[in-house]
């Protein structure tokens, strides 16, 4: 009997410590392969959201998008950011002077979730902000700061807040989509998490076009924005997260400099109909219109 039970005894010494060995491999060995893998299955349950979805439909909800210019601001910004040596080429598109700016951003600014929330959210405050209270903050903090550098540079452009299904996810994400005149679309920038998305033949995409995407299974690349980042770039991840983040959107009615230090003015919510945002404030404007939403911008 002692015998049995000391045999007992190993063999269960032994499966414990394969269970340790087995978890170690999973941390340590495999870490990277484990998080693809969970985040493969979290893409797909969050694309089946996005294509169970009600569709979008055309509704009369009045507002207008208005993308305000101030020539005193914009200079103060060019001369404290000296833009003029960030943007050489005069001959650069649209979409190569995003890029420079968004690179300028994310190689100076990295992600956190600050723990004292800026007094004002400018560009030139958020920017004293990182070099006197905290180094880094928020994907909020980011596209309001790129939105008026690329305002400043006469580039049209909207913050714009892109959510989940789940109206208890408080986890959000926000970037900045910039109105390409040459090709006649909107862009996605993301300098918070340092990227951009576009199709196979390298056209950088929009919020509607990437949501498209992930309905119709069509394939996206994704551009990490820094150079020395491309290798350890979590591609899974960020293909999921935003899998998770593109089932309604939020953005200011009218765009424009300091505009969250006001925070004056309408709030207009893109939702699927049927959807409605617990959050929203009696001013704000709800549409189930995505060819409006999207439409191309009025001139600044």
């Amino acid at each position: 009997m002692k015998k049995a039970l000391k045999v007992i005894g190993y063999a269960l010494a032994g499966l414990i410590l394969i269970v340790i060995l087995a978890a170690l491999l999973i941390r340590f060995v495999f870490k990277e392969q484990m998080v693809a893998y969970v985040s493969k299955i979290e893409e797909k349950e969050r694309i089946d959201l996005l294509r169970h979805a009600t569709p979008y439909a055309s509704d009369t909800v009045r507002y207008r998008f208005v993308y305000r210019q101030d020539t005193i601001q914009a200079q103060k910004i060019h001369a404290y950011f000296r833009l003029d040596t960030l943007l050489t080429d005069s001959s650069a598109t649209t979409w190569d002077k995003t890029l420079t700016l968004a690179t300028f951003v994310a190689s100076h600014i990295p992600h956190a979730n600050q723990t004292k929330y800026p007094q004002k959210s400018n560009a030139i405050d958020l920017w004293e902000y990182t070099r006197k209270v905290e180094p880094a903050f928020n994907c909020r903090l980011h596209a309001i700061l790129l939105h008026e550098l690329m305002l400043a540079e006469g580039i049209t452009n909207r913050f714009v807040t892109c959510l989940p299904a789940d109206t208890l996810d408080s986890d959000c994400h926000v970037v900045n989509l910039v109105w390409l005149p040459e090709q006649n679309k909107w862009a996605m920038i993301d300098s918070d998490m340092q990227a951009w998305i576009s199709n196979p033949e390298g056209t950088p995409l929009s919020l509607a076009e990437m949501r498209e995407r992930y309905i119709s299974g069509s394939s996206m690349q994704i551009h990490p924005l820094l150079d020395g980042t491309k290798e350890d770039f979590n591609y899974d991840y960020y293909r999921s997260y935003w899998a998770k983040n593109l089932y309604w959107f939020i953005c200011w009615e009218e765009t424009g400099y300091g505009k969250e230090d006001s925070m004056e003015g309408r709030q207009i919510t893109l939702a699927p109909a049927g959807f409605t945002d617990p959050d929203a404030r009696p001013s704000d404007v709800h549409t189930t219109d995505a060819e409006r939403f999207w439409a191309a911008p009025n001139p600044i």
